[in-house]
């Protein structure tokens, strides 16, 4: 069944991304700012925002999964805050590298070390430290990653209020709501389509890390029988 869910996902994003491409780039309406219009500005909106959205859903599913972990010892869940992990690395690059594009044409810096843009960052490099960490020291490591993933999801809250309790460039979280019109239909359907590719890939994700598992255990039963050398 989940197998046919990736393959409804994936059909809806290969003709959804070619529409919210067309809605943001020739359908949602410019504005402009002082005295040259904001052009990449506004346009990469419409995926900076909704890639942010996905990493901080990303950072969730692990944390939530990371605690179940904590209290079950269940593997699966394990496999599912590991997955979710990656996730968020993934989504959090293209969250990074699109905000420094909107960063370049809005204030003139690609990067500034004020609180949302440090804090996001951080975040991003707490998920890399969590598959290193999970990858690469052994038996453990599931443990002290499951903290991990439980510490991320608590950051995320403070990162989005983050612009109205430390004022810097970024608009304050008001900025969303306040969309009107093709704006507002172009911004959602991205928004709706990033989540769609990121349940797409975790899915996939979760299926090959089942698969190693399992791949893993069968070579074990093969060296214990003697089957394996």
């Amino acid at each position: 069944m989940k197998k046919y869910i990736v393959y409804g996902l994936g059909l809806l994003c290969l003709v959804g991304f070619p529409l919210a491409l067309h809605l943001a780039f020739f359908e949602a309406p410019l504005q402009t700012g002082g005295q040259t219009p904001l052009y990449w500005n506004q346009k990469i909106f419409y995926f900076h925002v909704p890639s942010a959205f996905v990493t901080f859903i990303a950072v969730f599913v692990c944390g939530i999964w990371s605690m179940l972990y904590l209290r079950s010892r269940d593997p699966r869940h394990d496999t599912v805050a590991r997955s979710a992990a990656e996730c968020a690395i993934a989504f959090g690059l293209v969250m990074l590298i699109t905000g420094s594009i909107w960063g370049k044409a809005a204030w003139g810096i690609w990067w500034q070390w004020e609180a949302r843009l440090t804090m996001a960052f951080m975040l991003w490099l707490l998920m890399i430290a969590y598959v290193l960490v999970r990858t690469y020291f052994g038996a453990g490591s599931e443990v002290v990653c499951a903290g991990l993933g439980a510490f991320a999801m608590v950051s995320v809250p403070l990162i989005y209020i983050s612009v109205n309790l430390w004022r810097g460039n970024h608009p304050k979280t008001s900025a969303v709501p306040s969309l009107t019109g093709m704006m507002k239909t172009a911004f959602w359907t991205s928004v709706l389509l990033w989540i769609s590719f990121f349940v797409m890939v975790l899915q996939a994700r979760i299926a090959v890390a089942r698969g190693e598992i399992a791949l893993q255990q069968v070579r074990e039963y093969g060296l214990d029988s003697g089957l394996l050398e």
